[in-house]
């Protein structure tokens, strides 16, 4: 009976992600399927992504590259002692699953765990690195489509979706702030934020048959004193380095619009940062796997609204949206499986030198 009783909840989590697997990628195929090509010809997109020349290919690949180490950075700002490849493997790794797995946010965290565990690094200073790096990504994405519109109200120009993007972008970065602040400086605020997380995820487990969690007071007082020692001796290196991986990816975008004829005149950079902000804002939440269909189609529609109606900008914004998407979404998964295999080879190596007899 038992073993039966232990089965139930064990199939009904495997049916539920069964089925928010199938529910997200019908999503992403009715939106790339079924609304991309209504934004323009996918015949003359393709006609302009090959009109391309070597130079403009050279430069995208440069940028695409570097986009490659942006989010490195931030994790070797959260988690001191990390090498360089270290996090370029857990990294890509994590983001290849990020891009493929319905919440893959969620599998994501348990990948980079088992990466950087392989390499020497503590159970503790690995979650404190997780959360803090996810937390500085929520706050600059929260606070980008204000930068943006404070950039465009200097032009002397405004956007209602951007503006109202920022009122709801500043209003979660500031609820984002306050809570930091609170549980990396306050016990006891940290313990009562645990406890009563604690009782929450112990609630949502009783459908499942799974008993109540215990001890996450205790944890988030243990991540207080941790997260308060990191971010007074980190927060400016944290800053700095989040800035630069979300910027990376924007110039990919903006490289991708300008060497496929988008120029300023027709979307100026201020433009396209506050296109790219807001969808940065509405895909916070994974809806899709890696916000396919989401990110296309919102990116393309907020372009060609900044651009006009033209048939060939249409053409161009769609042709500069799919490769920046090749560049900074299906490149990282190719990429993250290339890893995955030298990470399982470098751990099978370091295995059987340790099982050597001195």
């Amino acid at each position: 009976m038992d073993g039966a009783a232990g089965s139930a909840p064990r199939e009904s989590g495997r049916a539920k992600r069964i089925i928010q697997a199938v529910v997200s990628l019908a999503i992403a195929w009715a939106l790339l399927v079924g609304v991309l090509p209504r934004l323009a010809d996918l015949g003359q997109v393709w006609a302009t992504v090959r009109s391309m020349t070597f130079i403009q290919v050279i430069v995208l690949l440069g940028f695409a590259v570097w986009n490659l180490f942006g989010y490195q950075l931030v994790m070797m700002a959260s988690l001191p002692g990390l090498r360089v490849r270290h996090a370029f493997l857990a990294g890509q790794i994590a983001a290849a699953v990020t891009n493929t797995v319905p919440a893959g946010s969620v599998v994501g965290i348990g990948v980079t765990y088992a990466v950087l565990s392989s390499f020497g690094h503590g159970a503790g200073n690995i979650a404190l690195a997780s959360v803090l790096s996810g937390w500085w990504n929520a706050l600059v994405i929260f606070g980008l489509p204000a930068v943006a519109a404070l950039l465009l109200a200097l032009r002397g120009a405004t956007n209602t979706l951007l503006l109202t993007a920022s009122a709801v972008g500043l209003a979660l970065l500031a609820a984002a702030i306050a809570v930091l602040v609170l549980v990396s400086t306050r016990v006891r605020f940290a313990r009562a934020v645990g406890r009563i997380s604690g009782k929450v995820v112990s609630v949502l487990r009783r459908p499942l048959r799974k008993g109540p969690v215990r001890g996450w007071d205790e944890g988030l007082a243990r991540f207080q004193k941790g997260s308060a020692a990191i971010i007074r001796r980190r927060w400016h290196l944290l800053t700095l380095a989040t800035l630069i991986s979300h910027l990376s990816i924007f110039w990919v975008l903006l490289a991708c619009l300008r060497d496929l004829g988008v120029g300023p005149e027709v979307v100026s950079w201020p433009e396209a940062l506050g296109a790219f902000a807001v969808v940065r804002l509405a895909t916070a939440v994974p809806i899709t796997p890696g916000g396919l269909g989401l990110v296309e189609v919102g990116l393309t529609a907020a372009l060609v609204l900044i651009a006009g109606e033209a048939a060939e900008v249409e053409s161009a914004v769609v042709a500069a949206v799919l490769l920046f998407r090749a560049l900074t979404f299906l490149l990282q998964v190719m990429l993250g499986v290339v890893c995955y295999m030298a990470w399982r080879w470098e751990a099978r190596r370091q295995k059987s030198q340790a099982a050597q007899p001195s």
